[in-house]
């Protein structure tokens, strides 16, 4: 059983997180994002608006793939724990 604190912070939490990945994402100061996801604010700007649509398309598809490599290995960690020989590929783990 969970403190209450706890739960409220998860709420919180998972209710931002909904707010920010609405379908019908709307203005933040002046800013409307390109696609979902699209988490910058206006403020910030590594030159990302100054690419091409092509560079772009290309930038959220290595990203998109370096999460799935990282979930892929988070996996990969969880099931060798499971079969007892993390310290096998984890040596220094202690």
């Amino acid at each position: 059983a969970a403190p209450g604190m706890v739960i409220a912070q998860m709420a919180f939490t998972i209710g931002i997180m909904e707010a920010a990945n609405n379908p019908n994402p709307g203005k933040l100061n002046g800013f409307e994002p390109e696609f979902m996801g699209d988490f910058r604010n206006g403020f910030l700007d590594f030159g990302w608006d100054k690419q091409s649509d092509e560079w772009k398309q290309k930038k959220r598809a290595i990203e998109l793939n370096n999460g799935r490599a990282a979930q892929m290995g988070i996996l990969g960690i969880m099931v060798h724990e499971k079969l007892g020989n993390l310290d096998a590929i984890l040596p220094f783990q202690n």
